[in-house]
């Protein structure tokens, strides 16, 4: 059995994904860096902790299921992957770019290990509630499907469609993620279209609520060790989360929702991210 890595490990591997995805960004010109940056965390701690999965086999029969469902965040998805060992990390430069295996949304088809096409917004539910079924008509209860969905993204009424329907038939090995980052593309989430009571909403809609901090590690690792021990009803894991996580000039303003780094503002957060904003000396200066 592989070895359990320590928080402060996982921590640094969430900071090593942060400086793939403004170095991917800033190489491909075009993308998300808002929310990829603040799911740093989560994935880090879906990859390294919690799933079952095999880079080396990547259509393991018997893994876990994780599911983008707001598919402009996957720059987060790529490089946690090639941190893994799906792929080798050179490939992350080659996003967005013509015949790439990285497309600026997923295709699943594309590259192993990708489990659904995302793009329109909103599916990625519905995607997980399918695949539950078929898991319990096949007495695959033992897998589980996370699902990572934008807050903005539930905007759309067809996530509402798939919350009643994943409740009614008690499909309980689905864990969903809302990633509440408080942005959209046009603003703040509760300017655009207000969300909150957002735990009341979905405990209306028959799913059990866990409410975390997003960026702390170990708190969603224990938030998703409780989601399997809720059997009664899926589960919905809120994760607050500060959006750009880990470079200051991004964090909280939504304008980085769709933006890539340029040149210089590439050099000024891979510097403040490879010294951890000042506290230590980086090896590049």
């Amino acid at each position: 059995m592989t070895q359990k890595l320590t928080i402060t490990e996982l921590e640094t591997i969430a900071n090593n994904i942060r400086i793939d995805i403004i170095k991917m960004l800033e190489r491909a010109g075009s993308g998300h860096s808002a929310g990829p940056m603040d799911l740093a965390d989560i994935f880090t701690a879906l990859y390294f902790d919690i799933l079952k999965h095999d880079p080396k086999k990547p259509d393991w029969d018997q893994r876990d299921i994780l599911l983008l469902s707001n598919g402009h965040c996957v720059p987060v998805l790529y490089a946690t992957m090639a941190q893994a060992g799906y792929f080798e990390r050179e490939e992350l430069m080659t996003l967005r770019k013509f015949g790439s295996r990285l497309q600026g949304h997923p295709e699943r088809t594309r590259l192993p290990g990708l489990e659904n096409t995302s793009g329109p917004l909103g599916c990625g539910l519905s995607q997980a509630a399918g695949m539950a079924l078929a898991m319990r008509m096949n007495r695959q209860l033992h897998r589980y499907i996370y699902v990572v969905m934008g807050d903005g993204e539930q905007n759309e009424g067809n996530v509402w469609e798939a919350a009643m329907l994943v409740s009614k038939y008690k499909l309980n090995n689905v864990i969903a993620i809302t990633d509440r980052n408080n942005i959209q593309i046009d603003g703040p989430t509760e300017l655009v279209m207000p969300l909150e009571d957002l735990r009341a909403k979905w405990e209306a809609f028959g799913w059990h609520v866990i409410e975390i901090d997003g960026n702390n590690i170990e708190a969603f690792i224990d938030a998703t060790a409780m989601a399997r021990a809720i059997v009664e009803k899926p589960v919905m894991i809120i994760a607050h989360t500060v959006a750009g996580k880990g470079v200051d000039f991004m964090e909280y303003d939504f304008h980085w929702h769709g933006t890539a780094p340029n040149a210089e503002q590439a050099k000024l957060a891979l510097h403040e991210l490879r010294t951890l904003g000042g506290k230590i000396k980086s090896e590049h200066e």
